[in-house]
């Protein structure tokens, strides 16, 4: 199990790496393997922020790393919230998207080692039918051709998107390297989503009852207003305020845990994807993308405490040390 396994345990290789390895589900829980920890922590995190990326400092190794995915689905499969699949599933294709972004455009390899991964190994690794344009070069295309069935099938929704929008010739799609990386993600959200969620035995599930308990637990949130009649960005908290800015700019892009936030705190407004889509504008093409999957607030906004957790929250001021929710200060904007 290498460190390409690691970042993506997804892949096609780290499965049957794991199946090589000869690894027993059942033993690795029972016996409380660092994976399982890990595990948690990929579920919970994917749940809570939008990302699988660790929150501390503390790096597990790589055969830890790769062990937390099968474990994560067996989690993510056994916790009582609503989407949980259908979010966890996002978190993974985030947290790829930002990866390929950080190996592919900037050159930043695994901090586990390891040969660096090439974008043509990983579009073989999910059938997707590209070539460079000839405007292109090998070493470095800006755009790409996409096979229109496959284009099709991976677009994400979006007026963008729509194929009378896009340059057709002779069944290829011309995109652009950033639009490809976002086919790409689909295409990992699709397959770690498949299969799930799982039929878990007893014998794997009463060993983790404990685990999965803190997942729902860390999934509660405290009350806060969950009804509004009106979104006035001109009331919204400074950290929402901050993130919609930083959206709307071409010079900085949100981290997994910002566009999360900020997609979900537009969503518990009431929100629908058009109208969020529309509020932050198209320079952050990711969350833009997010939030034209809104879905009526399915997934509740992080509170100050985890905000702060995650480095998102930002430019506090006098009011948001009175509150414990950015919807409780909205809500106190408001009045």
């Amino acid at each position: 199990m290498d460190a390409h396994h690691a970042r993506y345990p997804f892949f096609e290789s780290a499965r049957q790496a794991v199946g090589e390895a000869g690894v027993d589900l059942v033993t690795l829980i029972r016996e409380g393997h660092p994976a399982v920890e890990r595990g948690r922590e990929r579920v919970q995190r994917a749940l809570v922020a939008g990302t699988v990326e660790q929150a501390s400092d503390q790096r597990v190794d790589a055969r830890t790393e790769v062990l937390s995915y099968p474990i994560a689905r067996v989690l993510v499969s056994l916790v009582d919230a609503p989407g949980a699949v259908e979010k966890y599933a996002a978190s993974e294709a985030t947290t790829a998207h930002e990866r390929f972004v950080e190996e592919f455009e900037r050159g930043r390899q695994s901090t586990l080692g390891g040969d660096p991964l090439t974008l043509d190994a990983v579009l073989r690794e999910f059938d997707l039918a590209s070539v460079v344009r000839s405007d292109g070069t090998d070493t470095d295309p800006t755009e790409y051709r996409v096979a229109v069935g496959t284009y099709l099938d991976l677009a994400p929704a979006g007026d963008d998107w729509r194929l009378v929008t896009r340059e057709l010739a002779d069944g290829w799609v011309t995109v652009t390297r950033r639009e490809l990386y976002d086919l790409l993600e689909r295409a990992v959200e699709r397959r770690v989503a498949d299969g799930l969620p799982l039929t878990v035995p007893e014998e794997i599930a009463d060993p983790l009852a404990a685990v999965v308990s803190e997942v729902e637990s860390a999934l509660a949130t405290a009350t806060y207003p969950r009804s509004f009649d009106r979104v006035d960005p001109g009331s919204f908290p400074p950290c929402m305020q901050a993130l919609l800015d930083r959206a709307r700019s071409d010079e900085e892009s949100l981290s997994a845990a910002g566009r999360f936030a900020l997609v979900s705190f537009l969503g518990a407004l009431g929100m629908d994807g058009e109208a969020a889509t529309t509020l932050v504008g198209s320079a952050d093409e990711s969350l833009a993308y997010a939030a034209d999957r809104l879905d009526g607030g399915l997934y509740p906004p992080p509170s100050c405490s985890t905000m702060q957790a995650y480095d998102v929250c930002i430019d506090p001021d006098d009011r948001c040390a009175t509150i414990d929710h950015p919807l409780e200060y909205y809500a106190e904007a408001l009045e």
